[in-house]
């Protein structure tokens, strides 16, 4: 895959490109798993929220394959992986003084993720 140059934004967002990806890639979480977010801060490109590092969350649905933005963006491969919709309580995310009835669901890539111990 080529790396995505300025010019090119326009055109695929015109077509409604998708990075979804057909590989047989296997999950590495369910619907229900407990995660905690990867404390990562790298130099470069990256679709991880700061507000979402270091917090623990719930698996609420695998959206398929896609391809990597982390690795994409660099020119270094697609490394395609799962994205998973997961769910926040705005309480992990914000403190005790947040409302204890609201979520936040956010999509994240394997990379971003790992098991709840």
């Amino acid at each position: 895959m080529a790396v995505l140059t300025a010019d090119m934004v326009a055109g695929l967002a015109a077509t409604g490109a998708s990075c979804r990806v057909d590989h047989a890639v296997a999950p590495r979480f369910s619907a229900g798993d407990k995660i905690l977010v990867r404390n990562i801060n790298p130099t470069g490109h990256t679709r991880l929220p700061r507000y979402v590092r270091g917090k623990r969350g719930i698996v609420e649905r695998d959206h398929g394959v896609f391809i990597y933005p982390d690795s994409s963006a660099h020119g270094q491969g697609e490394k395609p992986q799962h994205v998973y919709s997961v769910r926040f309580t705005v309480r992990e995310l914000w403190g005790d003084t947040a409302s204890d009835r609201d979520s936040l669901y956010i999509d994240l890539w394997d990379d971003y993720m790992d098991p709840q111990v």
